[in-house]
């Protein structure tokens, strides 16, 4: 199990900074967000994950331990159901690029928007 060594909620930048060793992650409050191992988010089951969209100005605003083993994040748009393990946090870190594309190539395939003000409408040549 991986364990970070070093926590910090940098509030300007919206950021959850974590240190696993001598890999430092630096992840932004949306992606976290879009990807929370909440049931709201993951569902309570296979195939039933709902698509995060409009989150791109969601705030970090709190961080509570959750023992030894996880963080609980806390969010502005009142989230604050998701246990965040280490090995959950040290994934989004280690395959940020991957988890980000896939997040993104979803928002497309459902016409969705990372902005809550934009709504994408598709046509349809018949």
């Amino acid at each position: 199990m991986a364990i970070p060594s070093d926590i910090k909620l940098r509030r300007k930048s919206n950021l959850l900074e974590l240190q696993f060793g001598d890999e430092l992650f630096q992840l932004p409050a949306e992606y976290l967000r879009v990807h929370s191992p909440s049931a709201e988010v993951r569902g309570h089951g296979p195939g039933q994950a709902q698509l995060q969209h409009g989150k791109i100005h969601v705030q970090l605003t709190g961080l509570e331990p959750q023992g030894n083993y996880a963080l609980r994040l806390l969010f502005d748009d009142g989230h604050t159901s998701g246990i965040y393990t280490w090995d959950y946090l040290y994934d989004l870190g280690h395959q940020r690029e991957l988890h980000w594309q896939n997040y993104l190539d979803a928002l497309t395939k459902e016409g969705k928007s990372r902005d809550p003000e934009v709504s994408v409408v598709k046509f349809f040549n018949s």
